[in-house]
């Protein structure tokens, strides 16, 4: 069966408008720095849906071209691993700091929290085009 990457082509390409806009508004003097924390915050929107939607496609790959029993109840680390053996992804530790940069968002939502989310996002960025160029590529 093959995978509709349509959602995720659309969370990443969502990710990559608000990162965009985020570097032409932070130049404009113009800007309130609530203008730049509210454009911030989009950014930071994008990701959280775009880490969704990267994890949770790792999952249906792995239970459509390895096993459903094996990703069934692992935990975020071991699904990294799984998803790095079969060549989806390259940096189990980084994944597992996207994650964390997730969950921060999604429990407690302060200036701290936001500002490491923010900078995850921005790296985020690349982990998640490769993905999806290696899903492409791998796409039955």
């Amino acid at each position: 069966m093959t995978l509709d990457l349509t959602s995720l082509r659309s969370a990443i390409a969502s990710l990559e408008k608000s990162i965009r806009s985020y570097r032409v508004l932070s130049e404009n003097s113009t800007l309130t720095r609530d203008d730049i924390n509210t454009v911030k915050a989009g950014v930071i929107q994008n990701f959280e849906v775009a880490y969704e939607q990267c994890w949770k496609f790792m999952k249906r790959w792995i239970e459509q071209n390895v096993s459903s029993e094996i990703v069934d109840g692992v935990t975020r680390r071991e699904l990294f691993r799984i998803s790095a053996e079969n060549r989806l992804i390259d940096d189990v530790a980084q994944w597992m700091e996207f994650h964390q940069s997730r969950n921060l968002t999604a429990h407690t939502y302060d200036a701290e929290n936001a500002g490491q989310a923010f900078s995850s996002a921005l790296l985020f960025i690349d982990a998640a085009r490769s993905f999806l160029k290696r899903m492409e590529a791998r796409h039955d």
